[in-house]
């Protein structure tokens, strides 16, 4: 049996009591675990104005994560294209492809990944525009420009670098069948979205129009686990990442907290309310029980890959997730 390919969704957690450089300087450890491990892929996700998350910038996550690795693909997941100009995705992907032949992905989003004050100052545009700004994005790639456009003499450079291959995320399942006629993989966000992604990925394969980059559809499920030698243990340490999710759905916006402080926290009954209503997704225990809950996600949803992010407050525990995790999956 052929194994499943297992990815790495690194939102560069920021941990309380560390620096942003420290958090920055486990980027391209994760990075060198995956690529030792044998994991697929590594993405970076776009977030902005958050102090738990320093992946505000991916293209440089990844120029420096490539550089510092032999083997993984690594990429976006991705770049929220309402923030961007398409030409300027053009040519940085291609700048990264270029430098990493056969290495980069590119994973491109609909939504902001911020706060509405945040998004207005990075002029984002919206993801109402989104099925434009992507069409430009790929007309701009492939010299698609009508010859009266005023955009058809543009040279985009570097020339003759191809743009990475294109994956569209989703939360919802609005963008599964735009990937299939856009003859792209598709990502479904499972780590923090309730909606089932079965229904996603059907569309996407019905819709699917083969091609040089993608002869399949390539159908990969998002999902948030923390793995730890005992289930008690792996309970105690998700306890970061409940208290930081309720803080912050509650407007306080903190680093990532410490299992220990977040034992000791008085929790509201909103906060309650909140890690109830999330913590559904999360898939939290030993590598047994994780791989079998891993696996019974993907026989639901029908996925190609899973792609999983770890939160923990401790990096070398982190770290070690990922290590049980490939050795339970027998990478």
């Amino acid at each position: 049996m052929t194994k499943l390919p297992l990815s790495i969704l690194d939102l560069a957690p920021v941990s309380e009591g560390t620096s942003t450089e420290a958090a920055l300087r486990q980027v391209v450890r994760l990075a060198q675990l995956g690529d030792e491990l044998g994991y697929t892929r590594v993405w970076y996700a776009e977030h902005h104005g958050m102090p738990s998350i320093a992946s505000s910038s991916p293209e440089v996550l990844i120029a420096t994560s490539a550089a510092n690795t032999r083997r993984i693909r690594v990429g976006s997941g991705g770049v929220m294209l309402p923030n961007h100009v398409p030409l300027r995705v053009v040519e940085t992907y291609r700048t990264l492809a270029g430098f990493n032949p056969g290495r980069i992905d590119l994973g491109i989003g609909r939504a902001g990944g911020s706060d509405g004050r945040t998004l207005s100052a990075l002029r984002s545009v919206g993801g109402e525009h989104f099925s434009e700004e992507l069409a430009e994005m790929l007309a701009f790639d492939q010299e698609g420009f009508p010859a009266n456009h005023p955009f058809s003499a543009i040279t985009v450079a570097p020339e003759n670098v191809d743009l990475p291959p294109i994956y569209l995320l989703g939360s919802s399942g609005a963008s599964a069948a735009a990937a299939g006629h856009l003859g792209a993989g598709y990502s479904f966000a499972a780590h923090f979205s309730a909606t089932p992604a079965a229904p996603a990925f059907a569309a996407y394969r019905a819709a699917f129009i083969p091609n040089p980059v993608f002869p399949a559809p390539h159908a990969i499920i998002a999902l948030s686990a923390l793995v730890a030698p005992t289930d008690e243990e792996a309970q105690f340490l998700a306890g970061s990442q409940a208290l930081s999710w309720a803080l912050f759905h509650s407007g306080q916006i903190r680093k990532l907290v410490s299992p220990e402080a977040a034992a000791a926290h008085p929790y509201t009954p909103r906060e309650r309310a909140i890690i109830e209503n999330q913590s559904a997704l999360w898939i939290i225990g030993s590598p047994d029980s994780v791989k079998r809950q891993i696996e019974q996600k993907v026989s639901e949803s029908g996925a190609d890959e899973v792609m999983i992010t770890t939160t923990a407050w401790d990096y070398e525990l982190r770290l070690r997730s990922y290590r049980l995790l490939a050795e339970a999956f027998g990478l």
